[in-house]
């Protein structure tokens, strides 16, 4: 009864762990979606009438069921690449499955993945800024005085919030749990309250309310899906945090707790405004009684920093899985935690983020004015998401093609409702998120076409390796061989390392080990020890020369020194001496080239994006004062 005890308790805390991370965002969505949907100020207004409440209220509640329970919850959370989720993870499937299904069909769908994985960046600019101005526009509820410091208030937040990424989530992170099952018990408490003063609210939670707003007032429906998928905000972050917590611990979080909690709030709020229509200025704040308004305001702040948070690490871990996969030059990553390996920090995101974020609050001023952008993030990313999950689907498990249609057809067709009705919203701010992802994609595709570009100049000049150590060897007089290990780290084992050949040519010495190291970072998230290094002779058994790769996955931080270590000494053709071992970088130094590689603004963007790269030193943990670095030239 221990062990079966032991176990639940554990199973609690890693729910509660989800709860404090991956509901943040969509547990915030009731704070502003119904006044988003019955904003006068809106282009395209939903006249606030009982029977608009109700069919508002239906179709909030259908659309989480249908876009978070059913897609995300049910279905999407089950394409994991080896226990993770999210955008990059699909992308990641997606060129396993390239040479299974039609590669040209694969290729345009990681194209679009890589659209929704920076449309997510997009989405943690706009998540802040949203988030934390609608909890601190409480203040104008429980003392209108206070509204012309709701911005300051929000800026100081946010500033606070940016600071303190660097110190990680490791030690707030045990208060996020007990925060957010707070947060939610009292939105629903307050549901409860206003669904027991006007219980015919709870008719709403019949499809046919839905329905009948959408086929009835089709006119006026439409417009109003812009602002009924605020209500499924977030739901994308269940499915990228799921290599956290798990598939099993997010379901029951959702299920057991966030879902009654957000429809109770929904249904409660609704109820307000069948009682009083003037509530339609604040229906979640107003829904509290009297003497908890400042108390909810406060809650409401603290969810929205941690839904903030959840958001903030995601650009982190996207960012860093980007890297890996060559759509991103090589980012500086510090890891905040011992205990959890997602834990991540990542200084450039970190500061651009800040500045993106304080200058949408400052330009928009209100959440009621970001609303437009937010949806148009979110209905992208969750279109693309359904579409490539629907082709892996039928690529990798074979699902019947008449179960797709029917099944994935309607769930697609209501995406596709979802963002045409945003589409709408264009130039009132949906524009705002769909140029941060353009920009973000094509740096991201630039990037990638360019890396490509550089290796094969790269590789034209270091030569392949095999004849370099064949050439090593005929050389007379026999180069003078030092003592002590040389590490050369390279790109793969085709061709010889830069550092190594001008080391050879202009030095004409050789170390009596050295270790020819390549990265290989696979579509994977991690890589036990036992599989983490594969040596290679390089064709002579005794001239003290190896050929190492070191395997990594896309979550992890690659650590050379830490390799090296796990090497047995007869693959190395005798023991390395690692804690005094000097490491060669080839620094590459890129100019604009007369080559019609790529257009001339991509070479300058290509060029201008090298810049950000980390310190290699740094990144791949070598010591700073055994490390060597050699340049060269390359024309892109």
């Amino acid at each position: 009864m221990r062990a079966v005890g032991g176990r639940e308790t554990v199973r609690a805390a890693v729910v509660v762990g989800a709860l404090g991370v991956v509901f943040g965002d969509i547990g915030t969505s009731p704070i502003y979606t119904i006044q988003t949907v019955f904003n006068p100020a809106d282009p395209h207004p939903v006249p606030i009438s009982t029977n608009n409440v109700y069919g508002v209220v239906s179709l909030i509640f259908w659309s989480v069921m249908l876009i978070v329970t059913l897609t995300y919850v049910l279905l999407v959370m089950r394409a994991d690449n080896d226990g993770e989720g999210g955008i990059m993870a699909l992308i990641t499937l997606l060129r396993r499955l390239g040479g299974t299904g039609g590669r040209r069909a694969a290729a345009v769908l990681a194209g679009l993945g890589i659209f929704g994985a920076a449309l997510f960046f997009g989405d943690s600019m706009i998540t802040p800024a949203i988030s934390v101005l609608s909890s601190v526009e409480g203040l104008k509820v429980v003392e209108p005085g206070l509204e012309e410091w709701i911005v300051p208030i929000t800026a100081v937040i946010i500033v606070g919030l940016f600071s303190v990424q660097r110190r990680g989530t490791a030690a707030v992170g045990r208060l996020f749990g007990p925060v957010m099952i707070v947060w939610f018990v009292s939105i629903g408490a307050c549901g409860v309250g206003g669904i027991t003063a006007h219980p015919e609210i709870l008719k709403a939670l019949s499809p046919t309310y839905a329905v009948s707003f959408m086929f009835g007032h089709f006119g006026i429906a439409f417009f109003a899906l812009a602002a009924v998928v605020l209500a499924v905000t977030g739901a994308e972050a269940l499915y990228a945090d799921m290599g956290h917590f798990g598939r099993r611990a997010i379901t029951r979080g959702w299920l057991g707790l966030v879902l009654p909690a957000c429809v109770l709030s929904y249904l409660g709020q609704g109820a307000l405004l069948l009682g009083d229509q003037s509530a339609v200025s604040s229906p979640f704040f107003l829904l509290a009684p009297g003497w908890a308004r400042w108390p909810m305001v406060l809650l409401a702040t603290a969810a929205t920093v941690i839904a903030s948070q959840a958001v903030i690490t995601g650009a982190y871990s996207v960012a860093s899985q980007a890297a890996q996969l060559g759509y991103l030059p090589r980012l500086r990553v510090a890891h905040t935690s011992e205990s959890t390996i997602g834990q991540i920090y990542v200084p450039w995101i970190n500061w651009v983020l800040m500045v993106s974020v304080l200058t949408l609050v400052f330009a928009f001023r209100s959440s009621a004015a970001l609303a437009y952008a937010f949806g148009m993030a979110v209905t992208a990313t969750i279109t693309i998401t359904t579409l490539v999950f629907l082709y892996i689907a039928r690529s990798k498990w074979g699902t019947p093609l008449w179960l797709l249609i029917a099944g994935g057809g309607a769930l697609l067709a209501v995406d596709l409702l979802f963002l045409a009705a945003n589409l709408t919203k264009l130039v009132h701010g949906a524009w705002l998120p769909l140029l941060i992802g353009l920009i973000a994609f094509t740096v991201m595709t630039t990037w990638q076409r360019g890396r490509k570009i550089v290796t094969r100049a790269r590789e034209q000049a270091e030569g392949p390796l095999r004849a370099f150590v064949d050439q090593l060897r005929a050389t007379r007089p026999p180069l003078l061989r030092v003592p002590g290990t040389a590490v050369f780290l390279n790109r793969g084992k085709q061709t010889a390392p830069l550092a190594m050949r001008a080391n050879v040519e202009h030095n004409r010495v050789l170390h009596q080990h050295v270790v020819i190291m390549s990265i290989d970072t696979l579509p994977v998230p991690r890589i036990p020890d036992a599989q983490r290094t594969e040596v290679d002779s390089l064709g002579y058994a005794k001239d003290g020369i190896v050929h190492v790769t070191a395997h990594f996955g896309y979550m992890e931080t690659p650590n050379i020194p830490g390799a090296l270590r796990l090497l047995d000494p007869a693959d190395t053709e005798g023991p390395i001496a690692i804690d005094d071992a000097s490491y060669f970088l080839s620094k590459i130094e890129l100019t604009m080239g007369t080559a019609p590689t790529m257009a001339t603004w991509r070479k300058r963007l290509f060029i201008a994006t090298s810049h950000i790269t980390a310190d290699a030193a740094e990144y791949f943990g070598l010591p700073g004062g055994r490390t060597v670095i050699m340049g060269s030239r390359i024309d892109v």
